[in-house]
């Protein structure tokens, strides 16, 4: 007996759902493994710092404290140690910036391996029990660890003087920009009258000016009433004649 369609389409959706299922799980197992795998290396990392901060004050007390090659071993390999460190530090963080530094990287690594091997076998004289042998080497030690801190401190100071000089163009550039604009807000004219509005005409020459006009002459004043003449009487003004009783 065949399935029917509505039994089809609950398979496909319970097929897709355990599919879906299974990719979930593997991609938290994936984020589980990356997790713990940056967790590892921060450790690591942690770690390597840790040993390396306790190293490098065991050098320094040993310099202090320890008289004749014992301690002259020691300032070398803290001389070495502290120039190879600080030209590592200034080359990646240049080269992030700076493209051109990633040839100084590579020469850097390979000035890399020779710090190494120097600072392998200083470490191994440090337990040397024969101190005249000992003696007889340091001049040798002493010229190979200057001769390797030297070609890092080229390294370190050329590439922090080429940041230093591409900060300087820029600051020149950035305070030309802003001595334009300062000046072009420090600009500023008198508004030109609207060519909407006439221009006010110029006064006639004198010879072009109208002649004047005379002024005009006084008429005159009305005679004076003379009231000692008899005024005329109108026919209206005449009084009416009584009329007779009888």
């Amino acid at each position: 007996m065949s399935a029917g369609p509505e039994e089809e389409h609950v398979e496909t959706a319970l097929a897709v759902v355990a599919l879906l299922f299974v990719l979930m799980v593997l991609l938290g197992a994936y984020a589980t493994v990356k997790a713990v795998g940056a967790a590892k290396r921060g450790v690591d990392r942690g770690i390597t710092q840790a040993r390396r901060t306790v190293e490098e004050h065991t050098l320094r007390a040993k310099s202090l404290v320890q008289v004749g090659p014992a301690g002259e071993l020691a300032q070398l390999r803290l001389t070495l140690r502290s120039s190879m460190r600080a030209t590592q530090d200034a080359l990646h963080a240049g080269a992030s910036d700076d493209a051109s530094l990633k040839e100084s990287l590579a020469l850097f690594e390979r000035l890399s391996a020779h710090g190494h091997e120097l600072d392998g076998e200083l470490r191994r004289l440090e337990s040397e029990p024969d101190r005249a042998t000992l003696a007889e080497r340091l001049p040798g030690l002493r010229e190979r660890t200057e001769r390797i801190t030297q070609a890092a401190d080229s390294l370190r100071w050329a590439a922090r003087d080429r940041a230093r000089r591409f900060a300087d163009d820029d600051l020149d550039t950035l305070s030309a920009q802003i001595d334009l604009e300062a000046g072009a807000l420090r600009h500023w004219t008198r508004t030109e009258p609207s060519s909407t509005q006439p221009p006010w005409p110029e006064a006639p020459a004198a010879d072009d000016q109208p002649a004047a006009r005379p002024a005009p002459a006084e008429e005159p004043a009305p005679p004076a009433l003379d009231r000692s003449r008899p005024r005329p009487v109108h026919p209206w003004q005449k009084k009416a004649r009584p009329e007779s009783t009888t």
